[in-house]
């Protein structure tokens, strides 16, 4: 499979893995972001993807960002479906008491994209034959280990 990808700009960086194998594909932001605390921003990446029929774009918080600098992804995960093919920008968060300052080209999230079902809806007036152990119950129903 080939994540095909659309540079809007020829300075961004197109995502790339870390380490070989890792399943996130590392995202950086196209602009200067600050984010004093409590801020919230879509940042863009400069990037148009086209994440495959069957697929799905995955946009993950980068780990050492939120240990870091309390910045994270605040839609986490955020959604990139097969058919969008607008700029591809990160829902940040700043968690932290101090302002993030997010240089160009910072890796901000990670994208992963996985194989999706595609189930049709069908409406059902009782869902009684669709018997399982945990039956109705809600938050904290099956239990503490």
């Amino acid at each position: 499979m080939r994540l095909r990808v659309q540079r809007l700009r020829d300075d961004v960086v197109l995502p790339r893995r870390a380490h070989p194998g890792d399943a996130g594909l590392d995202l950086r932001i196209a602009e200067e972001v600050v984010l004093e605390p409590g801020a919230r921003v879509a940042a863009g990446t400069g990037l148009v993807v086209a994440v495959p029929e069957g697929h799905v774009g995955l946009v993950h918080p980068r780990s050492g960002l939120a240990l870091r600098d309390g910045v994270t992804v605040v839609n986490a995960p955020g959604t990139i479906d097969a058919g969008y093919r607008g700029e591809v920008k990160v829902a940040l968060v700043n968690l932290s008491d101090r302002v993030a300052r997010l240089a160009p080209g910072e890796r901000v999230a990670q994208l992963v994209v996985q194989a999706v079902a595609l189930p049709e809806v069908e409406e059902a007036t009782d869902l009684a034959d669709e018997h399982t152990s945990r039956g109705a119950g809600g938050f904290g129903s099956s239990g503490r280990d």
